[in-house]
C-alpha cells in the first residue's frame, strides 16, 4: 500500500501563496489519479485538485485560476501551488492517491493558515 506524506502548510498573509508537497512511499505513476483534499475546522473534506496519470488536471471552483496541481514521476512527488490565498483557504490539506477505487490511506495532512 502506498503512503502519500503531505508537507508545505504554514501561516501566510492573504494574498500570499504556498506550494504544498505530496511525497509517496512509492512509485505513483500507476495510480488513476492524485487528489488534494482540504478540511476546515467544522466543515466536510472537500476535493480541491485532481491530477489523472495522464497529466489531466481539474480543480474545485472556489480555487480555479489561483491553485495548481502538478506532478513529477521521476521524484514521486504531487504539488499543489497555491497563489492569491484568501482567509477561506485556512484548512488542513490532504492528499491521497486513486488505482482505481483503491485508495490510499488518509495521512496527517499539512494546516494552511491564511491570516486577513
Amino acid at each position: 500500500q502506498v503512503q502519500l506524506v503531505e508537507s508545505g502548510g504554514g501561516l501566510v498573509q492573504a494574498g500570499g501563496s504556498l506550494r504544498l508537497s505530496c511525497a509517496a512511499s512509492r512509485n505513483i505513476m500507476s495510480a488513476n489519479s492524485v487528489d488534494w483534499y482540504r478540511q476546515a475546522l467544522g466543515k466536510q473534506r472537500e476535493l480541491v485538485a485532481t491530477i489523472t496519470r495522464l497529466g489531466s488536471t481539474n480543480y474545485a471552483d472556489s480555487v480555479k485560476g489561483r491553485f495548481t496541481i502538478s506532478r513529477d514521476n521521476a521524484k514521486k512527488m504531487v504539488y499543489l501551488q497555491m497563489n492569491s490565498l484568501k482567509p477561506e483557504d485556512t484548512a488542513v490539506y490532504y492528499c491521497r492517491g486513486d488505482w482505481g477505487g483503491i485508495y490510499s490511506p488518509w495521512g496527517q495532512g499539512t494546516q494552511v493558515t491564511v491570516s486577513s
